[in-house]
């Protein structure tokens, strides 16, 4: 199983909570914890993240004058008023603000059609995030759609990494962007040391990782495997992912011991991973996550998508990775058009990133993602 993208999310820190402009104190949170609108024209259960909402409705809603319903942390407040009908045709903003008035959020609602998929991804365009400090910043990803507004956001472990990073520029976390692509600019993924805290809690480094996806920040303390959700919605049938990658491995491979040290392996090259998985959501499974994103015992899992040789390469390689159909599975249709798939592309800088083995100074850059279906 090839959950990299969990390399650092399980760092312990007090200071994890739900990030507001300022650092939270008692009785000052501004989140939203819930959100509520008609179940009649969902598609699936409504995804929260740290700053945004996203809600999946079925094809044929009418996206102008929907109002959903937030439930908020105790005491806050939000504007415009919970319940306030808006136009859904584009994203809308939200801000929340804690009972002592002292803190602030923005969130950015998302309401999307089922079908509303991209099948190309580039990594042309990035927002930068300020770390809970202010001091420093790091690159999130999403992809613009053909009428301009943003159809995607990727998800990272950037947010985590800002714990022991938090005055770092860009390029000096796990995941950023690179000017030099293939085509345009592209994604670079490096693993990263994470200094004297990580080796304090046995958790030493950091792989690079992208993935289709959110994460849950408040829950990656408790429950660390179970933070990160993949998927998003998916109405094709999948045949191959394609793309071009370059990749070199860090100097030393090293491996986590029981100690909580890194040891050397000599002769051992470290590993890049590609791999996208189409699963059918469900009622008990409405995405996948680190416990089981690759579970060969996993009843939702349709099809798979691993790149077999993940070897160096110092120039451009393009590759082409089949779906693979675990045995007995196949698609219902029905299901397909009722939006009951879904499907998420992972990379990583470290193929072992989530056992916190790998080498450090491992880079993976990958552009020109393309999801070819029938």
């Amino acid at each position: 199983m090839r959950q990299s993208i969990l390399a650092f999310l399980i760092l312990p820190a007090i200071t994890l909570q739900t990030a507001c402009i300022r650092e939270e104190a008692l009785n000052a949170e501004c989140d939203i914890v819930a959100v509520q609108i008609s179940q009649d024209i969902l598609s699936r259960s409504p995804i929260i993240s740290n700053n945004e909402v996203t809600i999946i409705v079925k094809d044929g809603i009418d996206l102008d004058g929907l109002a959903p319903v937030f439930t908020l942390t105790p005491g806050a407040t939000i504007s415009p008023e919970s319940g306030t009908p808006r136009d859904f045709n584009t994203p809308q903003q939200y801000t929340v603000t804690s009972e002592d008035k002292e803190w602030s959020k923005t969130y950015t609602v998302d309401i999307q059609h089922t079908n509303a998929v991209v099948l190309n991804y580039d990594f042309d365009h990035v927002r930068q995030v300020p770390t809970q400090s202010g001091e420093g910043s790091y690159d999130v990803f999403y992809k613009v759609g053909a009428d301009g507004t943003v159809s995607l956001t990727w998800a990272s472990a950037n947010q985590a990494f800002a714990l022991t990073n938090s005055e770092g520029t860009p390029d000096t976390f796990p995941t950023y962007q690179f000017d030099d692509g293939k085509t345009g600019k592209c994604v670079a993924l490096t693993t990263r040391s994470t200094g004297a805290f990580g080796l304090m809690v046995k958790k030493p480094i950091a792989a690079g990782n992208l993935f289709l996806g959110e994460f849950d920040m408040t829950s990656a303390l408790a429950q660390p495997l179970k933070a990160t959700h993949f998927g998003i919605p998916f109405m094709s049938e999948p045949v191959s992912l394609t793309g071009s990658y370059r990749y070199t491995p860090g100097p030393e491979y090293c491996k986590l011991g029981d100690d909580g040290k890194l040891t050397p392996v000599p002769g051992k090259i470290d590993e890049f991973n590609i791999y996208a998985v189409f699963f059918e959501v469900t009622p008990e499974m409405q995405w996948l996550d680190g416990t089981n994103v690759m579970a060969e015992d996993n009843p939702n899992i349709i099809a798979v998508a691993e790149i077999p040789n993940p070897v160096p390469a110092e120039e451009w390689e393009d590759f082409m990775i089949p779906f693979t159909y675990r045995e007995g599975k196949t698609i219902d249709p029905d299901k397909l058009k009722a939006g009951h798939y879904s499907i998420t592309i992972v990379m990583s800088s470290s193929k072992d990133g989530d056992f916190f083995s790998g080498a450090v100074g491992s880079t993976l850059y990958v552009d020109d993602l393309h999801l070819n279906c029938k």
